[in-house]
């Protein structure tokens, strides 16, 4: 991985690589998540992919990609701990593989500029039927999240446990913040974007690095000059604030759904942190060999599913399962007693050694996909570090029984979620 600064707050980072065949780009824009901005920075990439000054149009963008042999170009928005990241990413046909001499490299970069910097319009406003449009989009989708049962409740949970938490806003915003975007502050926004945010640019493809910087650099010289601000940070409680909370919500459903929301002892970034926590993720929740998969699940019944979730800057594990109605008890306990087991150390070298090999079998999978590769280095910017996969699975691999145990002991409960039937 080569990291060049373009300029104060813009970055980018490059991995040369010729595993692939297309090339992938992106730009990300990274801005503490706000509950007053969340809905209008989400609005904003769905705006922009609508159309640029030279590309006015869906039809006019999809004949520009068309002749970048099918690229590949969405809009993205992103929560990484309590940063929100909005931009583009696109994928188009690596350099190598494409007949001739060829400029696609350029082109691709120079059109991702284009949608970023140029956006279709007066110059001083958006197409006021594109922001109407995209604006009803992201209202739908907002109200749509209740239609996915368990990703509502993860999403009650984390806004409930994490109260007066900028981790508790949804990446989206509200509905009610949607509903309340107009053309003149969402274009506000943007400008304020351009000119303060810090801007993550990426690129993972065969292109020699000297020739992806002038790429970049051409691609988005319009960036305005301006000071930036520094990097959004993520605030990570050490600890419960104050006694186990519980909440709870009623709808026509047929499965339970019981969420516990856990704090790690606070945010883990560095690498002889962040390796033990993962290989306990495992052991416990994070695999189909873990703790709660074999006893919670498939020995004693007690849920349809149960696993767990890091959000390792944040420092908050989630454990998550759907449950009987009659079952929320029993299944509450067996899952804190499979917790209190990794902290006894009542943990086999059978089961150590299967969490270390699906850690480190996970993280040397990415490496294989372009997609996960520019999520993980986006993780890495986004935490101020910079240790690649390979250094992570190596690391996994070292875990001992006692890191594993230090890392369960420093866990503490905070809130627990149940959704219920309206009848139960």
């Amino acid at each position: 991985m080569i990291e060049r600064t373009l300029a104060p707050g813009v970055t980018l980072r490059l991995l040369g690589t010729s595993k692939f065949k297309t090339s992938m780009l992106a730009v990300t824009f990274l801005e503490p998540l706000r509950e007053e901005t969340a809905a209008l920075n989400a609005l904003l990439p769905k705006v922009l992919r609508r159309g640029t000054q030279k590309h006015p149009d869906l039809e006019s963008i999809s004949a520009g990609l068309d002749e970048l042999y099918g690229m590949n170009l969405e809009p993205i928005v992103r929560k990484k701990g309590e940063v929100q990241c909005l931009g583009f990413w696109a994928s188009v046909l690596d350099d190598a593989f494409v007949p001739g001499q060829s400029n696609i490299l350029e082109e691709a970069a120079s059109l991702l500029g284009e949608m970023v910097l140029h956006p279709a319009g007066t110059g001083e406003a958006f197409l006021p039927e594109y922001v109407d449009s995209e604006k009803a989009n992201l209202i739908d989708k907002i109200r749509g999240e209740i239609n996915d049962k368990l990703q509502y409740a993860l999403s009650r949970l984390r806004s409930q446990m994490c109260q007066g938490e900028a981790y508790g806003v949804n990446r989206y915003g509200s509905e009610e913040s949607a509903q309340a975007i107009t053309g003149e502050a969402l274009y506000q926004r943007y400008r304020t974007l351009l000119e303060t945010a810090p801007v993550y640019l990426y690129y993972c493809g065969s292109a020699e690095p000297e020739r992806v910087e002038r790429a970049f650099r051409a691609a988005f010289a319009d960036l305005p000059q301006t000071p930036r601000q520094p990097m959004p940070q993520t605030q990570a409680l050490a600890k419960p604030q104050g006694a186990l909370r519980r909440f709870s919500d009623r709808l026509d459903v047929t499965q339970g759904k019981l969420i516990l929301g856990f704090r790690l002892g606070g945010g883990v970034r560095s690498l002889e942190a962040t390796a033990p926590v993962m290989v306990l993720h495992a052991l416990y929740g994070g695999s189909t060999n873990s703790k709660l998969f074999l006893n919670v699940r498939e020995r004693l019944s007690l849920c349809y599913f149960a696993s767990a979730s890091l959000g390792l800057s944040k420092g908050i594990m989630t454990v998550y399962s759907g449950v009987k109605f009659e079952d929320f008890q029993k299944a509450e306990e067996e899952i804190l007693a499979q917790l209190e087991a990794c902290r006894q150390g009542e943990i086999t070298q059978a089961e150590l050694e299967s969490a270390r090999r699906t850690v480190a079998g996970s993280l040397r999978t990415t490496l294989d996909s372009q997609g996960k590769l520019e999520e993980y280095w986006l993780n890495r910017f986004v935490t101020g570090t910079a240790y690649t996969p390979e250094d992570l699975a190596k690391a996994a691999e070292s875990v001992t029984l006692q890191q594993v145990v230090t890392s369960a002991q420093s866990i503490q409960l905070d809130s627990i979620y149940t959704l219920r039937g309206e009848e139960d």
